[in-house]
């Protein structure tokens, strides 16, 4: 059986072995680039706690400063000053506020090229595969620890691919593309890659295949890849012309050669684990919300609701390319943006806006009432000027319309194109640019079986000090998507009072109240899917782990709450299985609202066979290699790295 094109890009940063892994397997991963943008200072401070003082690569980290770049108060300035001092001292290549949004950044000055593993400790990274990269975040425990050792730990996950026929028609964008797949297939990848294919690719250019790989993330992707093709190449020779002229020779005409003869691409017979097929023709354009990206629906049926709207946004890293300006300046050239409405446009980049303005588009924008900002992320995540406040309601051709991300909880927001964008801040309610239908591909999902473990397999080799096998009391939490908060609330996520003891009393206090007096020492708890969806809070890791939870068995887990729980040495592992068996015996009880159902059956985990034994039934789950085996024994990532740079 053939590798998916991540498996053989993860294979070709591996440091752990010379094999080409498969999904589910942990690997120890040397990615090309890390990128941090304003949060380069917390993970600085992880860093200097690891005890370590020089980074191990500095040509590997890329610090861009985009997220608060409106706040001039002394203090938020004095922030930048030290990342910036810190990047001269290590020989780090740091981008101020201004030079543009980290991820634009990234592709712009070619740290972004087909077949690197690239990361960035923030989840549009995912932004990186329109390139033909892998392209996946990472949390700032895992920067610190790249910058520290030049490695981070990956599990490779599952890959859906998506086959691209047909064309769009005039007037239809990526943008649309995207927020019709949200719509139509809102579980279908979360926690895979998505690789596209099929003879649509070749009809996108990459602006829009930058745009669908961004907000794959919304979709619920961990990586999206493109395939490289001419048009991937032509757009990567201009970029190394433009380079060249600045004298940085990051792309070479080796590299475009090598590109063009070998590059990174699947084997014929690959192993997926569904197939999605969308016939671009079908897209009409689309609008998604309010407040999240999962509702959508056809343009046509929205603007005959005529929703009226109070501010208007052409920003982020998803659509301020020139392309995005172009298109809505098209839309306003000789018009005005409608009274009480307000209008904020920021380039992705400072280069996109010079370029903006020396095409007169920039002029357009603002000659129509566009306000302008400065190239950097902004509204998008709630920072700076022009803020939805109770009651408004805004469009957007961001990538997030969650409540409360781009100002009040009170608020209202849609995501669009830029052109529906533009259309709706001149209208003054969501509006076409120009007449459309109102069609909409029709669902094509194929999943594809995927083979379970091999009982028969041999026996995985267990790292000195980590257990063979964990027994104990089984407890069923049978809610889905069971987010952070509800693990870890809010009222103690900043609190850095709260003793381990005083964490463990109140793990799960937002799920079930009852939880603290039902859950003892030494249970296992099992749960369902996406188990730790939500915040990166590393706090409803580490509270169960103090209230001396061994492990969580889970359908499946949010892949920042797996990161964290390794990266404190909190074992997690995958089966579906356990927790449907579990359904079908107790359904009943957590039907009649039951959250934490205790059981007083044994259940047995075998990490030599990768085996759950429970009521003499047996579940596979992938067993666990030698890199999370080694985390845990260490005690988490910060240990591990100290010992590994001998510092205690």
């Amino acid at each position: 059986m053939g590798h998916t094109v991540v498996e053989k890009i993860a294979a070709a940063h591996r440091v752990d072995s010379d094999a080409v892994p498969a999904a589910g397997e942990f690997v120890a991963i040397r990615p090309r680039h890390v990128m941090t943008h304003d949060n380069t200072a917390a993970v600085l401070i992880k860093f200097r706690a690891l005890g370590a003082r020089r980074i191990h690569d500095p040509r590997q980290p890329v610090f861009t400063l985009d997220h608060n770049i409106q706040d001039t108060s002394e203090k938020n300035l004095a922030k930048y000053r030290e990342i910036e001092q810190f990047a001269a001292e290590q020989g780090v290549d740091h981008y101020p506020a201004g030079a543009g949004i980290g991820h634009q950044i990234m592709v712009e000055r070619g740290y972004v090229q087909p077949g690197a593993f690239v990361v960035a400790s923030d989840s549009h990274s995912n932004m990186y595969g329109a390139l033909g990269a892998l392209g996946t975040p990472v949390v700032r425990t895992d920067a610190a620890g790249i910058w520290a050792t030049g490695e981070f730990w990956w599990q490779v996950p599952r890959t859906v691919q998506v086959v691209l026929d047909g064309r769009l028609r005039e007037g239809v964008t990526g943008k649309d593309v995207i927020i019709t797949l949200c719509g139509l297939y809102p579980d279908e990848v979360l926690n895979a890659v998505v690789e596209f294919a099929g003879p649509g690719v070749a009809t996108l250019d990459v602006d829009a295949r930058l745009t669908i790989a961004n907000m794959s993330t919304e979709w619920g992707a961990l990586a999206a890849w493109f395939p490289v093709d001419e048009r991937t190449l032509a757009w990567l020779a201009d970029r190394a012309d433009r380079l060249s002229a600045e004298g940085v020779d990051r792309i070479t005409a080796e590299d475009l050669e090598r590109w063009r003869t070998e590059p990174p691409a699947p084997d014929p017979d690959a192993r997926y684990a569904g197939r999605i097929r969308l016939d671009l023709a079908r897209v009409s354009p689309h609008v998604a919300g309010p407040d999240t990206v999962q509702v959508t629906a056809p343009l046509a049926r929205l603007e005959r609701e005529r929703i009226a709207v109070d501010k208007a946004y052409l920003v982020s890293c998803v659509n301020s390319r020139l392309s995005d300006l172009e298109a809505a300046a098209r839309v306003l050239a000789g018009r005005r943006v409608a009274d009480g409405v307000e209008f904020y446009v920021a380039a992705a980049s400072a280069e996109v806006q010079r370029e903006a303005e020396r095409r007169g588009v920039w002029g357009t924008l603002l000659e129509a009432g566009a306000r302008p900002l400065p190239p950097g992320c902004g509204p998008c995540i709630g920072l700076g000027a022009g803020l939805l406040e109770p009651g408004e309601v805004g469009i957007s051709a961001t990538n997030r319309n969650f409540k409360g991300r781009m100002g009040s909880r009170e608020a209202r927001c849609y995501l669009a194109s830029p052109a529906v964008v533009a259309a709706s801040a001149a209208a003054g309610h969501i509006a076409a640019p120009e007449p459309c239908d109102d069609t909409v591909p029709e669902r094509a999902w194929e999943p594809i079986a995927q083979e379970a473990p091999d009982a028969g397999a041999q026996a995985v080799e267990i790292v000195d000090g980590f257990p063979e096998t964990i027994r104990g009391r089984l407890v069923w939490l049978p809610q889905d998507n069971l987010n952070t908060d509800g693990i870890y609330g809010k009222d103690y996520t900043y609190r850095e009072d709260m003793t381990p003891e005083q964490m463990a009393q109140v793990a799960m206090e937002n799920y079930d109240p009852r939880f603290a007096e039902l859950v003892r020492p030494g249970d296992v708890l099992v749960a369902g899917r996406n188990f730790g969806t939500g915040s990166s809070r590393e706090q409803a890791a580490t509270a169960l782990k103090f209230k001396g939870i061994p492990l969580v068995i889970a359908a499946s887990f949010s892949q920042t709450y797996l990161r964290n729980a390794l990266n404190n040495g909190f074992l997690c592992i995958e089966n579906a299985a356990l927790p449907a068996r579990l359904a079908e015996l107790f359904g009943e009880r957590a039907a009649a609202g039951e959250k934490t159902i205790v059981l007083d059956d044994e259940v047995v985990v075998d990490f030599r066979r990768g085996r759950i034994t429970w009521r003499g039934e047996e579940f596979a789950f992938a067993p666990l290699g030698p890199v999370p085996q080694a985390l845990i024994v260490a005690g988490g990532l910060e240990p591990q790295i100290r010992a590994r740079l001998g510092l205690g």
